[in-house]
């Protein structure tokens, strides 16, 4: 599949790496065009293309927002995503981190669903930056991911990317549950710099 990444800060530029070292073409994209990101991944040796953030939604079959929550409803609002399959990883913090902007009722996904022609799905967003750097497992587990969407097809879809990349993709239900995997990011942060396990961590179901 051909993959827009949206926003190349730790988050975009850590899974554009992850993704670019499997089949799946990446196109890397930010307010710059992406190419000053796309040639720090080309020195780590990991190539991915660079386009401005219309041409690489176009080209793409599936955008990941790897944006702030805000920015992510900007990139909503104001580029078409018909035809598309929409990521969301944002976990919608306040900027003091103290809790989240959105819950209970609605979440991120949901929010950015309301403002795209296509279906959203929501997914990595329990996995810290940092991880990006290894191989995808701790402590000789693979790293889980949490994948939700009302459309059971572009789920299936983004599974099978997160699969490929390396990841555990669990299926967890439809994008309503984004209200509970998004707290669950926020409980991850907390544990991670609040409490003091670093970002060597990340959240998962195990089952005997």
């Amino acid at each position: 599949m051909n993959i827009a990444i949206i926003g190349s800060g730790n988050i975009g530029s850590g899974l554009a790496s992850a993704i670019g070292k499997t089949s799946h073409g990446v196109v890397l994209s930010d307010e710059k065009g992406g190419a000053e990101a796309a040639a720090k991944l080309k020195e780590a040796g990991v190539t991915v293309q660079a386009a401005d953030v219309a041409t690489a939604i176009k080209q793409a079959e599936v955008v990941i927002l790897a944006t702030p929550y805000n920015a992510s409803l900007e990139v909503a609002k104001n580029n078409d995503f018909k035809g598309k399959i929409v990521v969301d990883l944002s976990n919608p913090v306040t900027e003091d981190f103290s809790a989240l902007q959105v819950g209970h009722t609605t979440s991120a996904a949901e929010e950015i669903a309301k403002l795209v022609d296509a279906p959203v799905v929501k997914a990595f967003n329990t996995v810290f930056a940092q991880l990006y750097a290894g191989d995808l497992t701790l402590d000789g587990r693979k790293i889980q991911t949490f994948v939700a969407s009302d459309d059971a097809d572009a789920k299936a879809r983004v599974i099978a990317l997160a699969n490929d990349t390396g990841f555990d993709a669990r299926d967890a239900g439809g994008l309503g549950n984004a209200r509970y995997l998004e707290p669950l990011g926020y409980m991850n942060i907390s544990f991670g710099y609040m409490l003091g396990q670093g970002t060597n961590i990340a959240p998962a179901w195990i089952a005997a």
